[in-house]
């Protein structure tokens, strides 16, 4: 195995990095801030200004405490948590969010401190991405000239595996390879027995590790002891003290592995699936070592990976527009797992964090979809094909969409709305319309419609639904369900053209003139219908029926992006025009009636003209909320656009809507989506093989 370190040779020094990185948008002062960020359970945020600010927590705001002191020339200071961490509080210098690491540096006593947590999220290759492994580098170098005996503690509460800090854990120190590792768990170990939304993980193990020739000591504080006795995991944590040694002007550092080994992550109609990390027969001991092995490597590849992403983000949209995506990438990816189909290909299931914790939600992954989309038809695939499989099955009898396949952790079918024997609270235009444009991007990045075929009764049958339903729907909720139902939903109205338009689309692709000829009619029809019944005079009304109202008309995005051109200019123009004028000092409220917006739709809104003034007027005031709101959680996407406060919602998949700009920047998009075309042909339908749920992968 590899050494963690002598890697200064390829690796520039951290704080230069964060220096170099600073632009000119000043003082971004994200709500909470990323630092372990790899699934719903594991997820651990600091929600203070400042590292040493405030305890760390899980994305629920429950404690997951993570904390640390370095010592400088005999003199102890606190660089991690809060008050109850002994030690005078290090001075931070500067916070750099970026989409795969988060970068803190600190400097006193003649010392300059980097810390960077880097959850190596590389979107091309799911065997990285997959891994639940967050690396916490140290790096330290004299600023005075001087020579300056350094060493550090790192502190992990055995909070982090378990739901509640009552639960009783076990602990063991365990040699692997080269690496020293503590591992912590619950004593029940019930696996996958929970579900539900405000809940943290209770089976599996945590792990800490870290190079055993540069520990002083590793020991697990508070346990009764070693092996099999159990205590409370409030007073247990895995304890490591490295000594640096003497630190001049040539930069060193450490590096610290987080990891969590869940055993089981998803049940998918009520089979057990292993994480995709694990696909191959493999033991946390093998994610540990491969993941010290390649340190160097993803060092430099997250590095290149968070320059050129910001790079095409700052191009695509300006510095606050990447900053805002910088923040929301890791938090969508971390409200999600990825796990092995019994084929061993990569299926993944986003939880709805806050709201209701319902698994594999369309009106999630709906918004959630930019992101993934952006980076290859792989994982956009990945959550489609498992809910796909159960919308094929005899158990899923209604002409449109599902809602979801069931609470989080467990997909076993869906339970919104009286799940799959009540008609009365579902989302039929909705969730129908979602998947047909999902299949009409997909296809448009592939060429083909080669995917869409493997679903095509079921698609066909939504395309149906919406003819007949979908140009003005009957009083019904809509993914912002929140707000209530309502008949007549003029944007909903343009996500039915729209997907209308898609299936026209994939029937075109597919080779059936006729059909495409008989959708692409009644789209352009009902395009042209929708333009004169929801006009407003200088906007576009709420409901058909109801003068002096608007709303955001996000739904409208996909005429562009898949190249439709349905509608016609002007008609986003008079939208944006209108936004402009009525927005507040943190947005653009969703609709007349109240205050409140979404930021994901809002974003999807800033898009509709292309023109690069009209996107930073609705841009610039979501960053202000960001930067403003008093509310320290991981970013919302529903506040208030007066007080900036939330409402609710916290860490959900749905920020990775922020992306969307993305997906009409085709160049970008083909250069991110182009490495994934080997993987995508994974999904290419298996002659005489009918859709199927997927198996367990033992």
């Amino acid at each position: 195995m590899k050494q963690l370190t002598g890697f200064l040779s390829v690796i520039v020094s951290l704080t230069t990095m964060v220096m170099a990185e600073q632009s000119t948008v000043k003082q971004f002062r994200p709500p909470a801030v990323p630092l372990v960020a790899c699934d719903p359970y594991f997820s651990i945020w600091s929600q203070g200004d400042k590292l040493n600010d405030v305890n760390t927590t899980h994305w629920t705001g429950k404690p997951h405490r993570l904390s640390s002191t370095i010592t400088i020339d005999g003199k102890q200071y606190r660089a991690m948590g809060g008050n109850s961490v002994s030690g005078e509080v290090l001075t931070q210098k500067s916070l750099s969010v970026l989409p795969t690491r988060t970068i803190y540096s600190f400097e006193d006593a003649g010392v300059a401190v980097t810390l960077t947590f880097m959850t190596p999220a590389l979107p091309e290759d799911i065997d990285i991405l997959s891994r639940p492994v967050t690396y916490l580098t140290y790096e330290f170098q004299a600023t005075d000239g001087k020579s300056h005996e350094v060493k550090f503690t790192f502190d992990a509460s055995a909070e982090i595996a378990v739901n509640t800090p009552s639960q009783e854990v076990v602990c063991a120190k365990e040699t692997i390879g080269n690496l020293t590792a503590l591992k912590i768990g619950s004593k029940e170990q019930n696996v996958l027995g929970k579900q539900g939304d405000d809940i943290r993980i209770d089976w599996g193990y945590f792990y800490v590790a870290a190079q055993a020739s540069e520990l002083t000591s590793a020991e697990i504080k508070g346990a009764v002891s070693q092996g099999d006795s159990a205590t409370p995991a409030t007073d247990v944590a895995a304890s490591l003290v490295l000594n640096v040694g003497q630190v001049s002007k040539k930069p060193v550092s450490r590096c610290l592995l987080l990891a969590y080994d869940d055993l089981y992550s998803i049940q998918y109609m009520n089979v057990n699936l292993r994480p995709y990390w694990r696909r191959n027969g493999w033991e946390a001991a093998d994610l540990l070592k491969a993941s010290a092995m390649d340190y160097k490597s993803l060092v430099r590849r997250c590095t290149a990976f968070d320059e050129k992403l910001t790079a095409d983000l700052i191009k695509a949209g300006g510095e606050k527009y990447a900053k805002i995506c910088a923040l929301a990438y890791r938090q969508c990816f971390a409200a999600g797992k990825f796990v092995a189909d019994a084929k061993g290909r990569p299926i993944s299931f986003c939880k709805e964090n806050h709201s209701n914790g319902c698994i594999a939600t369309s009106d999630v992954f709906y918004p959630m979809a930019p992101q993934f989309l952006f980076f290859g038809p792989t994982l956009a695939k990945s959550f489609i094909v498992p809910f796909m499989n159960y919308a094929a099955s005899a158990r899923w009898k209604f002409p449109f969409a599902p809602h979801d396949l069931g609470q989080y952790p467990k997909a076993n079918g869906q339970v919104y709305g009286g799940g799959e024997r009540n008609e009365e609270n579902q989302m039929p235009v909705e969730e129908s319309g979602n998947l047909l444009l999902l299949f009409g991007a997909l296809a448009q990045m592939e060429g083909n419609a080669n995917f869409a075929e493997i679903y095509w009764s079921q698609l066909e049958r939504w395309a149906e639904y919406l003819k007949a339903k979908g140009f003005d729907p009957e009083n019904q909720l809509c993914t912002d369900d929140f707000a209530g139902h309502l008949a007549h939903n003029v944007n909903l109205s343009a996500k039915a053209i729209c997907g209308l338009g898609a299936f026209a689309k994939l029937c075109d692709m597919r080779g059936d003139k006729i059909k495409a000829g008989e959708y692409w009619k009644l789209a352009k029809e009902f395009a042209s219908k929708w333009v004169k019944e929801a006009d407003e005079g200088d906007h576009f009304r709420l409901a058909y029926d109801r003068d002096n109202t608007w709303s955001q008309k996000y739904n409208l995005v996909w005429d562009r992006v898949l190249g439709l051109n349905l509608f016609p200019a002007e008609v986003f123009q008079k939208e944006m025009d209108y936004y402009k004028k009525i927005q507040n000092r943190y947005g653009l409220p969703l609709d007349n009636r109240r205050d409140y917006t979404k930021l994901d739709w809002t974003l999807w809104t800033a898009t509709l003209t292309q023109n690069r003034s009209d996107f930073e007027a609705i841009v610039d005031p979501v960053y202000l909320f960001i930067n403003e709101t008093p509310d320290r959680s991981p970013l919302t996407d529903w506040y208030d656009t007066k007080s900036g406060r939330k409402v609710g919602f916290t860490a959900r998949p749905v920020i990775g809507g922020v992306f969307m700009q993305m997906l009409y920047e085709k160049k970008a998009w083909k250069k991110y989506a182009g490495r994934d075309e080997t993987r995508a042909r994974e999904w290419a339908p298996i002659p005489g093989q009918a859709p199927a749920a997927a198996g367990a992968a033992r």
